[in-house]
């Protein structure tokens, strides 16, 4: 799963794929009709997914969004998807198993609806897949043989 080309678009529902880049704004790609359109930037603004990230309570780090997205992946089974229509309480209760160490103050409920919306939107169209976790343990051995 790459979330390097996928944009969320401030008033056009759900999740596309930057299909290419004006100075004026983003001609967006439809996931799902791969219909393409212009979404100008003096009436949008563009939130890249790669560039999301979740604040933990460790030092004032932070986890990216796809790696919130392998753990909801990898936990899919054990910890069945939440709705986004869930109370607040459960919702908490999700993101706790999800993702332990995440800061309470910091990650507000608006923040887990749109991570469990997106995340939704990406899995019924099968584009979350374990793939980063294979690309980062080759990394991982690459580094190790080279010591």
């Amino acid at each position: 799963m790459s979330l390097e080309k996928l944009v969320v678009v401030a008033g056009i529902a759900g999740v596309h794929k930057v299909a290419a880049n004006r100075s004026n704004g983003l001609i967006i790609e439809d996931l799902d009709t791969g219909k393409k359109r212009f979404a100008p930037s003096r009436k949008h603004q563009f939130t890249p997914l790669e560039s999301i990230t979740i604040y933990t309570e460790d030092d004032d780090e932070t986890l990216e969004l796809a790696k919130v997205f392998q753990n909801m992946f990898t936990k899919l089974a054990e910890v069945p998807l939440i709705k986004v229509n869930a109370s607040n309480d459960e919702m908490r209760a999700y993101f706790a198993k999800i993702i332990p160490n995440y800061d309470r103050e910091r990650v507000y409920i608006g923040d887990m609806k749109k991570i469990v919306k997106w995340f939704t939107f990406l899995n019924d169209r099968s584009l979350i897949t374990l793939e980063e976790e294979k690309t980062e343990e080759v990394e991982t051995k690459a580094t190790d043989s080279e010591k």
